[in-house]
């Protein structure tokens, strides 16, 4: 193929679109679903075990990246990839209704995250005989802007547009003051209804609670008065929770829980040792308690036929010696789901005084009810037609350079295959880099599946009681914008001095800054600006970091099957993403948030010890005459 035709196209047609669509998937699978997920409800040990299996894909790519070479054209797979991703967010947007929506749609998300990853190998490939060698060094800013687009788009923009439909889509916010009241020292009796005779009132849908402020006195109560109260109440509030069918796996997950020899030889002491060196020391108190108040919730008239009103409930503001009493790992009494049958079931949420206050103070609680579901809906529904207008342009856009394909039979293929990864384990401590590739970040990749989690959750839980828009902002934009800055200034810094001279400032860099989620975890800042702050520190010091990580596999990979060596050690970078995110929602749920950023900080130490024996070329990274050339 001569050059003029490879060129008769302008890239400038298709190498931007093409990396920014290349992005989005995988932005859509590793963090847009961890937040679609909190959105609707899934606890934090399903969200990390499940979404850390999308991982898998780009672990075992390097099993399947040769197949792209020799079956069809790349011009066929990127074609056929961003068809089947399209169809895919429709897949997820039409089944999120669905009562078992999250088995169906973690379904489809694998589909969508393979789909991805061969889309990788595809557009990577293309790129390289689609362009002359001056084009490719010329367009690999180009590609990187772009791609960096797609992150923003897929981690901020749709997350934002998420949150805005979500917050406009719903019932008026229900904001409530509740004030521990120093001068009432009336013992009142707490009387919970079972049978409430609401009567449907004219006019549009509202959220309706009672009272509409909440004064608590400051005394004590007796703590079995106290227990009975809550266990009555989370037993009351979690019947219209959860269906029979959701009931009876949740007794079936106990009773397997119980015969496992899993949790009896591994996850059962490990939980114990967790538990007890990290987790929150409780505190007994025999036989006195701070005194509660509680709220009713109800809908002002039932719902439209099949519509569900789901509202969140928490501590929006002020003293945090009033919170919200909720179940640890439902979450009963933050979060309520109203349909047309039980729209004047009160549900009921119990708030509690700090046992040691003794003065004035107050706080104000929001009830917001927007229409999650719908939210999400619509934005996958338009990301599903973004894919499928990016399939149809690529059409017309991509040129057709590729008549001649490979016609190696399967033997010879499966012979060279295998030697690839043969000389990949003949390299000098392979051992040692494997283990880096694994373990430089540990923490880090247990820290990414909570992020999100802990900014939505409500500050009873220990989050920080974030809006879905105010992430997308946080993580999206902010975040982006000085990970960016991170990576650029870390190139610049190795190109300059080599990856040796950097490597223990940078992996200082992407662990340390971990500790400023301790700091959120334990202050929880009702301010969005020390937030965002935070939030840029950290990602700051990740896009720093990360550099040398990048330098390393590229250094890894040197030799004569470079970019299959590269393959491979972008697979062990995706492995040591998966296994600890898989376990991190569980570790959590059992220490508690302020205690596992402390256990995220410890997880670093690894990712500094392997550095003192790991073999680095002094002058790789560093800029040389014959690297300028």
């Amino acid at each position: 193929m001569s050059e003029k035709n490879k060129l008769k196209k302008s890239p400038w047609r298709w190498v931007p679109s093409l990396y920014y669509a290349e992005g989005i998937p995988y932005a859509l699978v590793m963090y847009a679903s961890v937040v679609f997920y909190k959105r609707m409800g899934i606890s934090n040990g399903d969200i990390a075990l499940y979404t850390s299996w999308l991982y898998l894909p780009w672990v075992i790519k390097p099993f399947w990246s040769p197949l792209v070479d020799i079956l069809r054209t790349k011009r066929f797979w990127i074609l056929t990839m961003q068809l089947i991703v399209g169809v895919s967010l429709g897949g997820v947007a039409l089944t999120i209704p669905a009562p078992n929506f999250f088995k169906i749609t973690i379904g489809i998300f694998w589909l969508m995250a393979f789909s991805s990853a061969t889309h990788d190998i595809a557009a990577d490939g293309f790129y390289m005989i689609g362009l002359s060698k001056h084009k490719q060094a010329w367009f690999v800013g180009v590609r990187s802007t772009f791609y960096r687009f797609a992150m923003i788009t897929g981690q901020g923009l749709i997350i934002i547009l998420a949150g805005l439909i979500e917050s406009q889509s719903g019932l008026n916010s229900v904001e409530i003051n509740v004030t521990a009241d120093l001068n009432n020292n009336v013992k009142q009796e707490i009387i919970i209804e079972e049978k409430n005779d609401i009567i449907a009132e004219e006019g549009e849908l509202k959220l309706i609670c009672e009272p509409e402020n909440l004064a608590i006195p400051i005394i004590t109560r007796e703590k079995e008065y106290v227990d009975s109260i809550l266990h009555y109440v989370d037993n009351w509030n979690k019947q219209f929770e959860k269906t029979e069918d959701e009931k009876t796996e949740n007794i079936n997950k106990i009773e397997n829980k119980k015969q496992s020899l899993w949790s009896k030889a591994i996850s059962g002491p490990l939980e114990k040792f967790l538990r007890n060196n990290f987790g929150k020391k409780e505190v007994k108190i025999k036989k006195k308690s701070g005194n509660i108040g509680i709220l009713k919730f109800h809908l002002s008239k039932a719902p439209e036929k099949d519509e569900e009103v789901v509202v969140n409930f928490g501590r929006d503001k002020g003293n945090k010696n009033i919170t919200l009493v909720t179940d640890s790992t439902l979450l009963t009494g933050s979060r309520f789901s109203f349909n047309e049958n039980n729209w004047n079931e009160p549900r009921i949420a119990v708030i509690r005084l700090d046992s040691k206050l003794d003065n004035n103070v107050t706080a104000v609680f929001k009830a917001t009810s927007g229409n999650i579901k719908l939210s999400w809906v619509i934005t996958f529904a338009v990301m599903g037609g973004l894919f499928l207008l990016f399939f149809i342009y690529h059409k017309f856009a991509i040129p057709k350079i590729e008549t001649v394909r490979n016609e190696k039979n399967v033997k010879d293929f499966l012979k060279d295959f295998l030697k690839t990864f043969v000389e990949f384990f003949k390299k000098d401590k392979i051992g040692l880099s494997i283990a880096f590739l694994l373990l430089f970040r540990l923490g880090e990749s247990q820290l990414v599946k909570l992020a999100a989690p802990f900014i939505l959750d409500a500050q009873e839980a220990g989050g920080l009681a974030m809006t879905t828009a105010e992430y997308g902002i946080i993580y999206g934009t902010v975040g982006i914008l000085l990970l960016t800055l991170g990576g650029l200034l870390g190139g610049f810094a190795a190109a300059k001095n080599g990856l040796k001279y950097w490597i223990w400032w940078m992996v200082i860099a992407i662990n340390l800054p971990d500790a400023v989620y301790i700091f959120l975890s334990q202050v929880q800042p009702d301010s969005f600006l020390v937030v965002n702050i935070c939030v840029a520190i950290e990602q700051f010091g990740y896009g720093f970091g990360f550099t040398a990580y990048m330098l390393y596999m590229i250094q890894v990979a040197e030799g004569k099957y470079k970019t299959a060596h590269f393959a491979i050690a972008t697979g062990f970078m995706a492995l040591g993403m998966m296994i600890p995110g898989m376990v991190s929602g569980w570790i959590q749920e059992i220490i508690g948030y302020e205690h596992f950023f402390v256990w995220v900080l410890i997880a670093t130490i690894p990712g500094f010890i392997i550095i003192k024996f790991l073999p680095i070329d002094p002058e790789f990274g560093k800029k040389t005459k014959e690297t300028e050339e």
